[in-house]
């Protein structure tokens, strides 16, 4: 393992626009639960799965039913959101900040919504499903923090005059317009791209990467021909496998936790042998 460390440490030397994508092995390592894992939270509470995979559609038919279930005012899964707030960025969470003041790292897109990337110090930062910190107008696009709004009376309203709804994207709600165009943007533009921390099995996410290595389609005699970008490096930082490595979308995996290899990559920076 400590000869990939040091393999992108000088890759990510090397880089001219290195990007990261980070899902929720780096949350999990802050004490976040995952939803789906042995003890995530939705296979330890179906109900809490089944409202999940309700809620948008909750929002659009009746806000303030969303807003007392969001709240945990219904005695629904309000107050795992409250845990996520409360929750504290780890090294795998610095390890990238500190990647961006070096002036290697250009951007983190993260799936989580837990908003650790930046109190981590990192500065750009593309919250692919939203954040928990955030409230978002459906309306007229607008964003506000949380605490800015006030959930006395609910549903809380945008100054357009539309209900506003947590910025968290849920089940059967499109990713927002400007965060699925930038994310884009950045992971066609990348020439180096870690991916941290994610199972990779989540779309549209999961395009990411492939986008980074076949940015481009053609059709020819009616088979579809993918253009392989040579020029990008994408590395991945994960407790094991995922497609992306057996699918040979990344160049190389490292095995283990972001919070532990991170710091290594940094140090490794730092002092090269």
């Amino acid at each position: 393992m400590e000869d990939l460390v040091r393999r992108a440490a000088r890759d990510l030397a090397e880089s001219k626009y290195a990007i990261a994508l980070t899902g929720a092995g780096m949350s999990t390592e802050s004490g976040i639960p995952d939803f789906r894992g042995p003890k995530g939270i939705w296979t330890t509470d179906k109900q809490a799965e089944a409202k999940a995979y309700q809620r948008y559609e909750l929002f659009l038919s009746n806000p303030r039913a969303y807003w007392e279930e969001m709240l945990g005012l219904g005695g629904t899964s309000g107050t795992s959101y409250e845990e996520i707030r409360q929750a504290r960025p780890n090294p795998g969470h610095y390890a990238l900040a500190e990647l961006e003041a070096l002036g290697i790292l250009k951007c983190v897109i993260t799936q989580n919504i837990d908003g650790l990337h930046k109190r981590a110090g990192s500065k750009r930062v593309l919250e692919y499903h939203g954040s928990v910190h955030v409230l978002r107008c459906l309306s007229c696009c607008s964003r506000s923090a949380r605490e800015e709004a006030s959930l006395t009376e609910l549903p809380p309203h945008c100054q357009c005059g539309a209900a506003l709804k947590s910025d968290v994207v849920h089940f059967k709600e499109p990713i927002p317009l400007d965060v699925m165009r930038e994310s884009e943007r950045e992971a066609s533009r990348c020439d180096l791209m870690l991916v941290c921390g994610t199972s990779a099995v989540v779309y549209p996410f999961a395009d990411l990467p492939r986008m980074a290595r076949f940015p481009s389609r053609r059709s020819v005699a009616n088979l579809d021909v993918i253009a392989h970008k040579a020029s990008v490096e994408i590395i991945e930082v994960d407790a094991g496998p995922t497609p992306l490595t057996h699918e040979g979308v990344s160049d190389y995996l490292i095995r283990g936790k972001t919070g532990e290899i991170l710091p290594r990559i940094c140090e490794f920076l730092h002092h090269p042998l």
